[in-house]
């Protein structure tokens, strides 16, 4: 093997790069290593059928024929629609070797977003699930002119594709999968929109291959032949789509389940040793069960267990669990966490979680429950991770050291800088902000302020742009603050504000699907309206709890001293959540000033904190 060296501040990878290979040779690999290994799993009656490598290819290859034979050439742009499923990756790697590029679009995109993205790329063709999703394409499909083909997978269309392709020989699709090599493009994923309009990150082979087989080496114990994975996270996200082709090129049997309403149920059958999610969803999986026990009269007992635990976690990490802490973790364990483990499929020993920074008091609570949460980093200009914590190496409260290949610095103003194997290729026809984005010397600039500890564990802290700077010249990251509030039960989106304000305050959205329960639990009307709960004293006060908690976390300065609850949801068709469920700020700030200008005012109608 050659000798493995890395640029200066980048950590050496652990695998020797080559410059030939793309995304299909890690298929190819899989099957030559693992022909019968369970590549995935499809929904059977109660249970799953599997697809083995050697089968999954089978279908790869045919599906590439039938594109071929209706026209696709090497180097064309084919967007894609559609919910969690296997068909993302079939028509995913089936581009591949018929030498295209998939453009993923979410799901949840509005027309004119569509129309952008297709619009942007280039697009020839253009793959959709079903009809809701061909409604909302057709009205963005008069300024469409170069979408020749639009392919529907609920009327079997990608049979008829197979069908059509049955005498397109193996060589042409040999051929044309040996086409690209590690510095060519290999897909666009536009950013989420979250500051402007979203841009076309340019992704290589090299991207994915180089950081696949360094992730699956450095995750050996996570990933692998005989681990398995439910994905529910959508596949047009880079983190979803990084962890699909690494599925493919570590032999991890993977399943999916779109609808979040019967996640606990599929992952009982499904059984996986390991999931990805973002922290919202480890935040929703606790409540939910605290408001069970609550509802069952045992909300004490579950609480208890979940202190106990998280006190086991940080002894653990202190070195010792005295004897006492250890009996009474052992009792409330058996009682009540053993239910949870049983919940989430009885096999799970790892998650990986990103998108956002997850508590320590969750990260420490899953810890305990046998689950380790390996916290991770990146963006979609990453191919999503740059750093995670590792079996081996693991900080709760961190996202982890660089992954080998990747590297990270922290410039002189705090911003995370990135460089690697990970790193993308710039914006598609945006050469000004790909200038941009990029120090003199090559490190991405992320846009995030963070930290490196003396072992060179990560930690985010904010976004750059998000910064809030008090009238009182005090610096405030909103995420410190917004992160606590929303693990509450009943918070749905917490949105700190304050810039050149006299205080910090904070807008407050609801999260419905808790609220019926938590108030029915504590007495209350389940059934109240959105509007009435936000006016109710026991919600107010519920609300003032969890700020009051997270104002423990910061300064007097930085602490929020004002709040108003919205009497609506921020969702992805009003402008306020990106796809991934972030929050759109500058919208959210711009839509709703008036009820923030109502929180300084001297006759303000917002509450208090103290």
């Amino acid at each position: 093997m050659p000798e493995l060296t890395a640029p200066e501040g980048v950590v050496p990878p652990v695998v020797a790069a080559d410059p030939q290979a793309n995304i299909t040779d890690l298929l190819e690999d899989t099957v030559r290593q693992y022909p019968d290994a369970p590549l995935f799993a499809v929904p059977d009656g109660e249970g799953w059928r599997d697809i083995s490598s050697t089968e999954f290819r089978r279908q790869v290859v045919a599906l590439a024929k039938g594109f071929v034979a209706a026209g696709v050439q090497p180097g064309d742009f084919v967007g894609f629609m559609c919910k969690v499923r296997y068909e993302f990756s079939l028509v995913d790697f089936a581009l591949f070797y018929a030498g295209a590029r998939m453009v993923p679009v979410y799901e949840t995109s509005a027309p004119s977003q569509i129309q952008w993205i297709l619009s942007d790329s280039g697009a020839t063709r253009v793959i959709l699930e079903d009809a809701e999703l061909v409604s909302r394409f057709d009205e963005a499909h008069g300024d469409l002119p170069a979408v020749t083909d639009v392919w529907r997978i609920d009327r079997g269309d990608l049979d008829r594709l197979v069908e059509q392709g049955k005498d397109v020989a193996d060589d042409e699709i040999e051929r044309r999968r040996a086409l690209a090599d590690g510095a060519d493009l290999a897909t666009l994923i536009y950013t989420s929109g979250s500051t402007g309009r979203p841009k076309g990150t340019m992704l290589t082979h090299a991207n994915f291959v180089e950081l696949c087989r360094n992730a699956k080496t450095a995750l050996a114990e996570v990933v692998g032949p005989g681990s398995s994975t439910l994905l529910f996270v959508t596949q047009a996200h880079v983190f979803a789509r990084f962890i699909s082709v690494l599925g493919v090129a570590a032999a991890v049997r993977v399943g999916h389940q779109s609808d979040t309403k019967k996640l606990l149920p599929s992952m009982g059958s499904f059984k996986p040793t390991f999931f990805l999610a973002v922290p919202r969803v480890f935040e929703k999986v606790y409540n939910a069960s605290e408001q069970k026990a609550e509802a069952g009269g045992k909300g004490k007992i579950f609480r208890a267990a979940a202190h106990a635990a998280v006190a086991h976690s940080k002894a653990l990490d202190a070195g010792h669990v005295p004897l006492g802490l250890k009996l009474r973790f052992a009792v409330l364990d058996a009682l009540v966490l053993k239910k949870l483990r049983t919940a989430l499929g009885g096999n799970v020993k790892y998650a990986v979680s990103g998108s956002a920074p997850l508590g320590t008091f969750l990260a420490h609570f899953y810890r305990s429950l046998g689950i380790r949460i390996l916290e991770g980093y990146g963006l979609t200009e990453t191919t999503a991770p740059v750093t995670v914590n590792l079996p081996d190496k693991f900080k709760i409260g961190t996202v982890g050291p660089a992954l080998p290949g990747n590297g990270v610095r922290i410039a002189e103003d705090g911003e995370v800088l990135a460089k690697g194997v990970c790193v993308f290729d710039g914006y598609w026809k945006n050469e000004q902000a790909t200038a941009e984005a990029f120090t003199e010397d090559g490190w991405f600039r992320t846009g995030d302020i963070g930290a490196l500890d003396a072992d060179g564990y990560l930690t985010i802290t904010g976004r750059k742009k998000e910064l809030i700077v008090t009238a009182g010249g005090k610096n405030v990251a909103p995420n410190t603050l917004e992160d606590p509030i929303r693990a509450n039960t009943i918070v749905g989106q917490p949105v700190v504000v304050g810039d050149q304000r006299k205080f910090v305050a904070a807008l407050i959205t609801l999260d419905s699907e808790m609220l019926a329960t938590w108030l029915a639990n504590n007495g209350h009307d389940g059934s109240m309206s959105l509007e009435e709960a936000a006016a109710h004293p026991a919600v107010i006060e519920e609300v003032r709890s969890a700020i009051q908690r997270a104002n423990k976390q910061v300064s007097r300065a930085e602490s929020v001293r004002k709040f108003a609850i919205l009497p609506i949801e921020f969702i992805e068709a009003n402008g306020h959540l990106t796809p991934k469920m972030s929050i759109k700020r500058h919208n959210i700030l711009q839509d709703f000033a008036a009820q923030i200008d109502d929180i300084y005012a001297s006759n303000s109608t917002a509450h208090d904190v103290d």
